[in-house]
């Protein structure tokens, strides 16, 4: 989730989940999610236009040479900001945080100091996540 393409946190997830989409393998994958469409938005596009470039495109190198071509400029510290901002993005309504918690308790229930929806995703998929302060 960390990792970025093109400058972008989220935009190598975002290709492979609509790959899998394509592929009809996208499992429990939701393809496109809150996060992708911040992602999209932010950049300018439709998830129309980014599913025609992952289909057209078979490499991440492809859709992320498409990317930069489509994509609204931004400033690096306003992208790097924006990325900040997503990386620490939590529940936003009370639904948004039962459904956080139910997802974060079948992963790993003693993980109550994640408050962010990609730190939940890395820990889902095997990556570490490092123990956070409760906040005071």
């Amino acid at each position: 989730m960390r990792f970025t393409l093109a400058g972008y946190a989220h935009l190598a997830r975002m290709i492979d989940k609509c790959r899998a989409m394509l592929n009809g393998t996208e499992g429990e994958y939701i393809y496109p999610c809150p996060m992708d469409e911040r992602l999209m938005e932010f950049a300018g596009i439709t998830s129309e236009q980014f599913t025609a470039a992952v289909k057209a495109n078979p490499t991440d190198e492809g859709v992320s040479a498409w990317f930069r071509q489509v994509a609204k400029l931004h400033q690096p510290d306003e992208l790097e900001e924006w990325n900040r901002k997503l990386l620490l993005r939590g529940p936003s309504s009370p639904e948004s945080a039962e459904k956080f918690r139910q997802y974060r308790d079948a992963i790993d229930p003693s993980r109550t100091d994640l408050t962010a929806w990609a730190d939940l995703q890395d820990l889902e998929e095997g990556r570490f996540v490092p123990r956070r302060e409760p906040a005071s």
